[in-house]
């Protein structure tokens, strides 16, 4: 048979693009399978240690002997106040309810806002408050970080029912708790936002614990 000139430079020439595309073709499917890879691998540690800080957190203001579940896997999401849902954990025992942890932001601190976990056991006493986040003065409201001093350790055993309203203030507005020195606007802020947690746990203790 007879061919056009150039015919078989033609086909010489497909042969190498070819080859060519199908081992580009190739290396992507086995680098994205790389990658996938990867990714679960990495998703699924950078979960566990997510669940592990979380966990720590909780441990901060929750006592282990209150708890035999898994706290911060058993959590809703719940509105306090005006802002978006926050996070709140229950804690149980033999399947019993035995306190609950809420995230709560004060966001009239001096700088920003400043976030929350207060720990409620089921009589509605606070277990313990600690500051998650904030942006307050280094060296003066910074001090509301019980890694910076014990001032928050003040707001443990407390509660509505043993003090009444006018008492969750400063000592200097007629309350009964201490200021930071020097950060009156940041102790106060975390005096109002604990004792918001304790109202949203007196009043929606049965939701909170809803299965």
């Amino acid at each position: 048979m007879n061919q056009a000139p150039g015919s078989e430079v033609a086909v010489t020439r497909s042969g190498p693009a070819w080859r060519a595309v199908a081992s580009l073709a190739a290396f992507a499917a086995v680098a994205g399978l790389v990658v996938g890879l990867t990714w679960d691998a990495t998703r699924d540690r950078i979960a566990a240690n997510e669940a592990a800080r979380v966990l720590a957190e909780l441990n901060a203001v929750l006592p282990a002997a209150l708890y035999d579940n898994e706290p911060h896997r058993d959590m809703r999401l719940m509105v306090i106040g005006t802002g978006p849902a926050q996070p709140v954990y229950r804690a149980r025992r033999q399947g019993r309810p035995t306190a609950a942890v809420i995230s709560v932001e004060a966001s009239d601190g001096y700088v920003g806002p400043i976030r929350l976990l207060v720990g409620i056991d089921v009589e509605g006493r606070v277990l313990g408050v600690r500051v998650t986040s904030h942006t307050e003065t280094p060296g003066i409201g910074d001090a509301i970080d019980s890694r910076r001093s014990d001032w928050i350790r003040q707001f443990e055993g407390r509660s509505l029912d043993v003090l009444a309203g006018e008492q969750w203030q400063l000592s200097r507005d007629g309350g009964d708790f201490d200021a930071i020195t020097g950060a009156t606007v940041s102790s106060r802020a975390v005096v109002v936002a604990t004792r918001r947690a304790l109202q949203f746990m007196r009043t929606h203790r049965d939701e909170i614990f809803a299965p």
